[in-house]
Protein backbone atom coordinates (compact mmCIF):
# COMPACT_ATOMS: atom_id res chain seq x y z
CA UNK A 1 0.00 0.00 0.00
CA UNK A 2 1.40 3.25 -0.66
CA UNK A 3 2.59 5.51 2.05
CA UNK A 4 3.15 9.46 2.19
CA UNK A 5 7.09 8.82 3.31
CA UNK A 6 7.80 5.84 0.10
CA UNK A 7 11.16 7.86 -0.24
CA UNK A 8 12.22 6.76 2.89
CA UNK A 9 11.92 3.16 2.61
CA UNK A 10 14.73 0.57 1.11
CA UNK A 11 15.95 -2.61 0.65
CA UNK A 12 14.16 -5.62 1.36
CA UNK A 13 11.07 -3.83 2.81
CA UNK A 14 10.95 -1.63 -0.39
CA UNK A 15 11.12 -4.69 -2.55
CA UNK A 16 8.37 -6.37 -0.84
CA UNK A 17 5.69 -3.55 -1.91
CA UNK A 18 7.10 -3.47 -5.23
CA UNK A 19 6.43 -6.95 -5.75
CA UNK A 20 3.04 -6.56 -4.26
CA UNK A 21 2.27 -3.72 -6.26
CA UNK A 22 3.56 -5.31 -9.21
CA UNK A 23 1.37 -8.81 -8.83
CA UNK A 24 -1.75 -6.45 -8.82
CA UNK A 25 -0.57 -4.32 -11.63
CA UNK A 26 0.46 -6.90 -14.21
CA UNK A 27 -2.75 -9.14 -13.64
CA UNK A 28 -4.41 -5.10 -14.61
CA UNK A 29 -2.27 -4.84 -17.80
CA UNK A 30 -2.53 -8.11 -18.57
CA UNK A 31 -6.43 -8.16 -18.60
CA UNK A 32 -7.27 -4.50 -19.79
CA UNK A 33 -4.55 -2.93 -21.71
CA UNK A 34 -4.90 -3.99 -25.55
CA UNK A 35 -1.97 -2.52 -26.39
CA UNK A 36 0.20 -4.65 -24.08
CA UNK A 37 -1.86 -7.09 -24.82
CA UNK A 38 -0.17 -7.07 -28.73
CA UNK A 39 3.35 -6.23 -27.98
CA UNK A 40 3.82 -8.86 -25.35
CA UNK A 41 2.22 -11.04 -28.03
CA UNK A 42 0.22 -13.81 -25.90
CA UNK A 43 2.91 -13.81 -23.37
CA UNK A 44 2.34 -13.60 -19.94
CA UNK A 45 4.51 -10.84 -17.77
CA UNK A 46 6.70 -12.29 -15.42
CA UNK A 47 5.90 -12.99 -11.66
CA UNK A 48 9.19 -11.48 -10.24
CA UNK A 49 9.77 -7.94 -10.60
CA UNK A 50 13.41 -8.49 -11.50
CA UNK A 51 12.82 -10.61 -13.96
CA UNK A 52 10.89 -7.81 -16.38
CA UNK A 53 13.65 -8.07 -19.05
CA UNK A 54 12.08 -10.96 -20.52
CA UNK A 55 8.99 -8.62 -21.83
CA UNK A 56 10.10 -6.45 -24.33
CA UNK A 57 10.15 -2.41 -24.00
CA UNK A 58 7.59 -0.06 -25.10
CA UNK A 59 8.22 3.38 -26.83
CA UNK A 60 7.36 6.57 -27.29
CA UNK A 61 6.65 6.18 -30.68
CA UNK A 62 4.36 3.20 -30.52
CA UNK A 63 2.76 5.59 -28.11
CA UNK A 64 1.99 8.12 -30.52
CA UNK A 65 0.99 5.27 -33.32
CA UNK A 66 -1.41 3.88 -30.66
CA UNK A 67 -3.67 7.46 -29.84
CA UNK A 68 -3.11 8.46 -34.21
CA UNK A 69 -5.03 4.78 -34.62
CA UNK A 70 -7.48 5.33 -31.83
CA UNK A 71 -7.86 8.52 -30.58
CA UNK A 72 -7.98 10.47 -28.46
CA UNK A 73 -5.85 8.07 -25.85
CA UNK A 74 -4.66 5.08 -27.64
CA UNK A 75 -5.49 1.62 -27.10
CA UNK A 76 -3.29 1.67 -23.99
CA UNK A 77 -6.13 3.09 -22.43
CA UNK A 78 -6.92 0.21 -19.54
CA UNK A 79 -9.89 1.95 -17.76
CA UNK A 80 -13.03 3.17 -19.06
CA UNK A 81 -12.76 6.44 -20.11
CA UNK A 82 -15.75 7.24 -17.51
CA UNK A 83 -12.89 6.68 -15.05
CA UNK A 84 -10.56 9.57 -16.56
CA UNK A 85 -11.16 12.80 -14.38
CA UNK A 86 -8.31 15.20 -16.06
CA UNK A 87 -7.25 15.15 -19.41
CA UNK A 88 -3.61 16.49 -19.46
CA UNK A 89 -1.50 16.93 -23.14
CA UNK A 90 2.30 16.70 -23.25
CA UNK A 91 4.44 19.84 -24.41
CA UNK A 92 5.03 17.77 -27.66
CA UNK A 93 8.84 19.05 -27.16
CA UNK A 94 10.36 15.96 -29.05
CA UNK A 95 7.25 15.61 -31.52
CA UNK A 96 3.68 15.02 -31.65
CA UNK A 97 1.70 15.92 -28.20
CA UNK A 98 0.33 12.92 -26.48
CA UNK A 99 -2.79 13.42 -24.71
CA UNK A 100 -2.76 11.83 -21.17
CA UNK A 101 -5.83 10.87 -19.27
CA UNK A 102 -5.84 10.35 -15.14
CA UNK A 103 -8.18 8.64 -12.72
CA UNK A 104 -8.61 10.23 -9.47
CA UNK A 105 -6.19 8.09 -7.85
CA UNK A 106 -3.71 8.51 -10.59
CA UNK A 107 -4.06 12.37 -9.69
CA UNK A 108 -3.40 11.29 -5.85
CA UNK A 109 -0.07 9.62 -6.49
CA UNK A 110 1.10 11.81 -8.68
CA UNK A 111 0.56 14.42 -6.51
CA UNK A 112 2.28 12.23 -3.22
CA UNK A 113 5.01 11.70 -5.58
CA UNK A 114 5.36 15.57 -6.71
CA UNK A 115 4.91 16.39 -2.91
CA UNK A 116 8.05 14.39 -1.84
CA UNK A 117 9.98 16.24 -4.69
CA UNK A 118 9.42 19.50 -3.64
CA UNK A 119 9.72 19.10 -0.20
CA UNK A 120 13.21 17.50 -0.70
CA UNK A 121 14.11 20.16 -2.21
CA UNK A 122 13.54 22.59 0.78
CA UNK A 123 9.66 24.02 0.25
CA UNK A 124 7.73 23.69 3.60
CA UNK A 125 4.49 25.46 4.89
CA UNK A 126 6.27 28.58 6.01
CA UNK A 127 7.44 29.26 1.93
CA UNK A 128 5.30 31.51 -0.73
CA UNK A 129 6.04 29.91 -4.11
CA UNK A 130 5.00 31.35 -7.35
CA UNK A 131 4.75 28.96 -9.88
CA UNK A 132 5.31 30.21 -13.54
CA UNK A 133 4.72 27.15 -15.61
CA UNK A 134 2.20 26.43 -18.32
CA UNK A 135 -1.29 25.54 -16.89
CA UNK A 136 -2.52 25.11 -20.41
CA UNK A 137 -3.08 21.51 -20.35
CA UNK A 138 0.72 20.79 -19.50
CA UNK A 139 1.35 18.62 -16.99
CA UNK A 140 3.85 20.81 -15.13
CA UNK A 141 1.03 23.38 -14.71
CA UNK A 142 -2.00 22.48 -12.59
CA UNK A 143 -0.10 19.14 -11.76
CA UNK A 144 2.80 20.44 -10.51
CA UNK A 145 0.98 23.05 -8.63
CA UNK A 146 -0.95 20.25 -6.70
CA UNK A 147 2.34 18.53 -5.92
CA UNK A 148 3.72 22.22 -4.31
CA UNK A 149 0.38 22.34 -2.40
CA UNK A 150 1.18 18.99 -0.66
CA UNK A 151 4.22 20.43 0.76
CA UNK A 152 1.72 22.93 3.07
CA UNK A 153 3.21 25.79 1.13
CA UNK A 154 1.33 28.83 -0.16
CA UNK A 155 1.48 28.46 -4.13
CA UNK A 156 0.58 31.25 -6.51
CA UNK A 157 -0.94 29.83 -9.77
CA UNK A 158 0.62 32.13 -11.92
CA UNK A 159 1.91 30.29 -15.20
CA UNK A 160 3.60 32.10 -18.22
CA UNK A 161 3.69 35.37 -19.75
CA UNK A 162 3.01 38.76 -17.89
CA UNK A 163 6.87 38.79 -16.45
CA UNK A 164 6.07 42.83 -15.47
CA UNK A 165 3.09 41.43 -13.50
CA UNK A 166 4.92 38.97 -11.95
CA UNK A 167 7.18 41.02 -10.77
CA UNK A 168 5.25 42.98 -9.14
CA UNK A 169 3.42 40.56 -7.67
CA UNK A 170 6.14 39.45 -5.86
CA UNK A 171 6.81 42.71 -4.60
CA UNK A 172 3.69 42.96 -3.34
CA UNK A 173 2.31 40.06 -1.73
CA UNK A 174 5.61 39.00 -0.15
CA UNK A 175 6.42 35.27 -2.81
CA UNK A 176 9.74 34.20 -1.86
CA UNK A 177 10.56 30.76 -3.56
CA UNK A 178 9.37 30.68 -6.90
CA UNK A 179 8.86 27.33 -9.34
CA UNK A 180 9.96 27.52 -13.06
CA UNK A 181 12.44 26.61 -15.85
CA UNK A 182 16.12 27.21 -15.16
CA UNK A 183 16.37 29.79 -18.17
CA UNK A 184 13.42 31.72 -17.11
CA UNK A 185 15.30 33.75 -14.28
CA UNK A 186 17.35 35.12 -17.33
CA UNK A 187 13.98 36.29 -18.48
CA UNK A 188 13.33 37.99 -14.95
CA UNK A 189 16.68 39.88 -15.56
CA UNK A 190 15.75 41.35 -18.48
CA UNK A 191 12.51 42.40 -18.24
CA UNK A 192 14.12 43.90 -14.92
CA UNK A 193 16.78 45.61 -16.40
CA UNK A 194 14.14 47.43 -18.83
CA UNK A 195 10.87 48.18 -16.71
CA UNK A 196 12.16 48.48 -13.42
CA UNK A 197 15.96 49.68 -13.99
CA UNK A 198 16.18 50.37 -10.04
CA UNK A 199 15.53 47.02 -8.75
CA UNK A 200 18.52 44.48 -8.45
CA UNK A 201 17.11 40.70 -8.94
CA UNK A 202 18.31 40.26 -5.28
CA UNK A 203 15.96 43.18 -4.45
CA UNK A 204 12.52 40.80 -5.45
CA UNK A 205 13.46 38.80 -1.64
CA UNK A 206 13.19 35.06 -3.37
CA UNK A 207 15.02 32.60 -1.13
CA UNK A 208 14.34 29.38 -3.16
CA UNK A 209 14.11 28.42 -6.55
CA UNK A 210 12.62 25.25 -7.68
CA UNK A 211 13.61 24.40 -10.96
CA UNK A 212 12.85 21.69 -13.24
CA UNK A 213 11.52 21.04 -17.35
CA UNK A 214 15.06 21.95 -18.46
CA UNK A 215 18.74 20.36 -17.89
CA UNK A 216 21.40 22.79 -16.72
CA UNK A 217 21.31 22.93 -13.14
CA UNK A 218 23.82 20.33 -12.36
CA UNK A 219 26.45 22.88 -13.95
CA UNK A 220 27.75 24.39 -10.61
CA UNK A 221 28.51 27.50 -12.70
CA UNK A 222 24.67 27.91 -13.11
CA UNK A 223 24.08 27.29 -9.95
CA UNK A 224 26.95 30.41 -8.73
CA UNK A 225 25.39 32.66 -11.22
CA UNK A 226 22.25 31.94 -9.67
CA UNK A 227 22.89 32.54 -6.39
CA UNK A 228 25.21 35.28 -6.92
CA UNK A 229 23.01 37.44 -8.56
CA UNK A 230 19.36 36.61 -6.93
CA UNK A 231 20.81 35.36 -3.54
CA UNK A 232 18.15 32.63 -3.65
CA UNK A 233 19.13 28.99 -3.13
CA UNK A 234 18.67 27.13 -6.87
CA UNK A 235 17.58 23.28 -6.28
CA UNK A 236 16.88 20.94 -9.04
CA UNK A 237 13.37 20.08 -7.69
CA UNK A 238 11.21 18.79 -10.53
CA UNK A 239 12.01 15.82 -12.09
CA UNK A 240 9.91 13.88 -14.27
CA UNK A 241 8.48 11.77 -17.54
CA UNK A 242 4.83 13.55 -18.50
CA UNK A 243 3.98 10.20 -20.13
CA UNK A 244 4.94 8.53 -16.62
CA UNK A 245 4.46 11.00 -13.73
CA UNK A 246 5.18 14.95 -14.12
CA UNK A 247 7.41 14.92 -11.30
CA UNK A 248 9.56 11.59 -9.37
CA UNK A 249 13.14 12.77 -8.75
CA UNK A 250 14.58 16.24 -7.60
CA UNK A 251 17.50 17.18 -5.21
CA UNK A 252 17.85 17.47 -1.38
CA UNK A 253 18.61 19.81 0.94
CA UNK A 254 22.14 18.48 1.49
CA UNK A 255 23.22 16.57 -1.98
CA UNK A 256 22.50 18.48 -5.44
CA UNK A 257 22.29 15.04 -7.62
CA UNK A 258 18.55 13.89 -8.33
CA UNK A 259 16.74 11.40 -5.73
CA UNK A 260 14.08 8.55 -7.40
CA UNK A 261 12.00 9.19 -5.26
CA UNK A 262 9.33 7.32 -6.46
CA UNK A 263 10.44 3.52 -5.56
CA UNK A 264 6.87 2.22 -4.36
CA UNK A 265 4.71 3.47 -7.53
CA UNK A 266 7.38 3.05 -10.06
CA UNK A 267 10.23 0.74 -11.00
CA UNK A 268 13.40 1.77 -12.41
CA UNK A 269 15.50 -0.34 -14.73
CA UNK A 270 18.50 0.97 -17.39
CA UNK A 271 19.59 -0.11 -20.13
CA UNK A 272 22.41 0.51 -22.88
CA UNK A 273 20.70 3.17 -25.30
CA UNK A 274 22.09 1.04 -28.60
CA UNK A 275 22.23 -2.67 -27.53
CA UNK A 276 18.47 -2.42 -24.87
CA UNK A 277 20.42 -4.90 -22.83
CA UNK A 278 19.86 -4.42 -19.34
CA UNK A 279 22.23 -2.54 -16.88
CA UNK A 280 22.73 -3.02 -13.39
CA UNK A 281 21.91 0.35 -11.09
CA UNK A 282 25.02 0.22 -9.18
CA UNK A 283 26.74 3.59 -8.21
CA UNK A 284 28.92 4.45 -11.46
CA UNK A 285 26.27 3.16 -14.09
CA UNK A 286 24.98 5.06 -17.17
CA UNK A 287 22.14 4.36 -19.49
CA UNK A 288 18.82 5.13 -20.63
CA UNK A 289 16.08 5.23 -18.07
CA UNK A 290 13.15 2.92 -17.93
CA UNK A 291 10.11 2.77 -15.89
CA UNK A 292 7.16 0.65 -15.11
CA UNK A 293 4.31 1.98 -13.21
CA UNK A 294 3.35 0.17 -10.12
CA UNK A 295 0.18 1.64 -9.55
CA UNK A 296 -1.53 3.52 -12.66
CA UNK A 297 -5.20 2.81 -13.78
CA UNK A 298 -5.76 5.14 -17.05
CA UNK A 299 -2.74 4.65 -19.17
CA UNK A 300 -0.26 2.28 -17.24
CA UNK A 301 3.24 2.00 -18.60
CA UNK A 302 5.74 -1.36 -18.45
CA UNK A 303 8.92 -1.27 -19.32
CA UNK A 304 8.64 2.52 -21.30
CA UNK A 305 11.74 3.85 -22.73
CA UNK A 306 12.46 7.39 -21.30
CA UNK A 307 14.86 8.23 -23.78
CA UNK A 308 16.78 10.06 -20.96
CA UNK A 309 20.23 8.87 -20.11
CA UNK A 310 21.35 8.97 -17.09
CA UNK A 311 24.84 8.83 -14.88
CA UNK A 312 23.69 6.61 -11.14
CA UNK A 313 26.53 8.56 -8.27
CA UNK A 314 24.54 6.31 -5.58
CA UNK A 315 22.77 3.77 -4.56
CA UNK A 316 22.96 3.84 -0.87
CA UNK A 317 21.08 6.56 1.26
CA UNK A 318 21.47 9.83 1.65
CA UNK A 319 22.11 11.69 5.15
CA UNK A 320 18.50 12.82 4.72
CA UNK A 321 17.32 9.81 5.08
CA UNK A 322 16.00 9.09 1.31
CA UNK A 323 16.72 5.47 0.06
CA UNK A 324 16.36 6.15 -3.89
CA UNK A 325 18.86 6.18 -6.05
CA UNK A 326 20.94 9.75 -6.70
CA UNK A 327 21.68 10.07 -10.30
CA UNK A 328 22.61 13.03 -12.89
CA UNK A 329 20.36 13.49 -16.08
CA UNK A 330 23.32 13.37 -19.03
CA UNK A 331 20.99 14.51 -21.58
CA UNK A 332 17.77 12.99 -23.89
CA UNK A 333 18.85 10.17 -26.46
CA UNK A 334 17.51 12.18 -29.47
CA UNK A 335 19.76 15.35 -28.05
CA UNK A 336 22.65 12.86 -28.32
CA UNK A 337 25.04 14.50 -31.60
CA UNK A 338 27.82 12.10 -32.42
CA UNK A 339 30.66 13.97 -33.93
CA UNK A 340 33.66 11.70 -35.44
CA UNK A 341 32.55 8.82 -32.55
CA UNK A 342 32.23 11.08 -29.62
CA UNK A 343 28.62 11.05 -28.22
CA UNK A 344 27.84 14.52 -27.37
CA UNK A 345 24.80 15.88 -25.51
CA UNK A 346 23.78 19.93 -24.79
CA UNK A 347 24.39 19.66 -21.18
CA UNK A 348 28.18 18.44 -21.63
CA UNK A 349 28.46 21.88 -23.97
CA UNK A 350 26.87 24.34 -21.26
CA UNK A 351 29.12 23.13 -18.61
CA UNK A 352 32.12 24.34 -21.00
CA UNK A 353 30.57 27.68 -21.97
CA UNK A 354 29.31 28.86 -18.34
CA UNK A 355 32.88 28.83 -17.92
CA UNK A 356 33.45 31.82 -19.69
CA UNK A 357 32.02 35.16 -18.22
CA UNK A 358 31.98 37.41 -21.42
CA UNK A 359 28.99 35.00 -22.53
CA UNK A 360 25.56 34.91 -21.12
CA UNK A 361 25.67 31.14 -21.04
CA UNK A 362 23.08 30.09 -23.70
CA UNK A 363 23.38 28.88 -26.56
CA UNK A 364 22.25 26.56 -29.87
CA UNK A 365 23.95 23.43 -31.41
CA UNK A 366 22.73 24.24 -35.47
CA UNK A 367 22.79 21.46 -37.46
CA UNK A 368 22.37 22.20 -40.93
CA UNK A 369 23.28 18.67 -42.86
CA UNK A 370 22.25 14.63 -41.46
CA UNK A 371 25.17 12.65 -40.15
CA UNK A 372 27.56 11.95 -39.57
CA UNK A 373 29.27 15.29 -38.04
CA UNK A 374 32.60 16.50 -38.53
CA UNK A 375 32.42 18.98 -36.13
CA UNK A 376 29.97 20.56 -33.91
CA UNK A 377 28.19 24.30 -34.82
CA UNK A 378 27.81 26.04 -31.74
CA UNK A 379 26.23 29.44 -31.52
CA UNK A 380 26.87 31.46 -28.10
CA UNK A 381 26.11 34.72 -27.26
CA UNK A 382 27.56 37.68 -25.53
CA UNK A 383 27.30 38.51 -21.86
CA UNK A 384 25.19 42.15 -21.15
CA UNK A 385 27.66 44.90 -21.50
CA UNK A 386 30.53 42.58 -22.97
CA UNK A 387 32.12 42.74 -26.21
CA UNK A 388 33.52 40.08 -28.72
CA UNK A 389 37.83 39.87 -27.80
CA UNK A 390 39.87 38.79 -31.00
CA UNK A 391 40.36 35.30 -29.88
CA UNK A 392 37.03 34.20 -27.56
CA UNK A 393 35.37 32.28 -30.08
CA UNK A 394 38.72 30.39 -30.55
CA UNK A 395 39.32 30.33 -26.91
CA UNK A 396 35.79 28.56 -26.51
CA UNK A 397 36.97 26.32 -29.87
CA UNK A 398 39.92 25.31 -27.46
CA UNK A 399 38.14 24.20 -24.81
CA UNK A 400 35.20 22.52 -26.14
CA UNK A 401 38.16 20.42 -27.90
CA UNK A 402 40.21 19.62 -24.42
CA UNK A 403 37.62 18.86 -22.27
CA UNK A 404 35.05 17.00 -24.80
CA UNK A 405 37.86 16.04 -27.47
CA UNK A 406 35.36 17.44 -30.04
CA UNK A 407 36.34 19.87 -32.75
CA UNK A 408 33.89 22.65 -32.63
CA UNK A 409 33.25 25.66 -34.32
CA UNK A 410 32.25 28.35 -32.48
CA UNK A 411 30.22 31.85 -33.68
CA UNK A 412 29.82 34.68 -30.94
CA UNK A 413 26.28 36.63 -31.03
CA UNK A 414 25.53 39.37 -29.90
CA UNK A 415 23.64 39.87 -26.26
CA UNK A 416 20.43 38.83 -26.36
CA UNK A 417 20.09 37.57 -29.38
CA UNK A 418 18.50 34.10 -28.62
CA UNK A 419 14.69 34.62 -28.01
CA UNK A 420 14.20 34.07 -23.72
CA UNK A 421 11.12 31.73 -23.27
CA UNK A 422 9.04 30.98 -20.48
CA UNK A 423 8.62 27.56 -21.79
CA UNK A 424 11.95 24.81 -22.52
CA UNK A 425 14.43 26.12 -24.16
CA UNK A 426 15.29 23.85 -27.55
CA UNK A 427 19.55 23.96 -27.44
CA UNK A 428 19.29 21.41 -30.36
CA UNK A 429 18.07 23.08 -33.88
CA UNK A 430 18.39 20.34 -36.42
CA UNK A 431 17.23 22.66 -40.28
CA UNK A 432 17.59 19.63 -42.22
CA UNK A 433 14.85 17.33 -43.65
Amino acid sequence: MRVPDGDTIGGSALFAQQQSAWTRQSRYVSENSEFYQNIWDGRKPPTDLRDLPELPLSTKAQLRISQADRPPFGNYLAAPRAKATRLHRTSGTTGQAMNLAMSARDCEITEIVGGRSHRAAGLTPDHTVVHCLNYQMWMGGVTDHLTLERTGATVVPFGTGGTELLIRTILETGIDAISCTPSYPAVLERVLAERFPELRPSDLGLKLGLFGGEAGLDDQTLRDRIRETWGMEPRNANYGVSDVFSNFAAQCTQDTRLHFLAGDVLYPELIDPETEAPLPITAGQEGELVLTHLERDCQPLVRFRTGDIIAVDETQPCSCGRHGMRFRVVGRSDDMVIVRGLNLFPTMIAAVINEFSALSGDYRISLDQPPPHDYLPVHVELAKDQSPTDKLAENVEHAIKSKLGATAKVTILPATSFPKTEGKTRRVERTYT
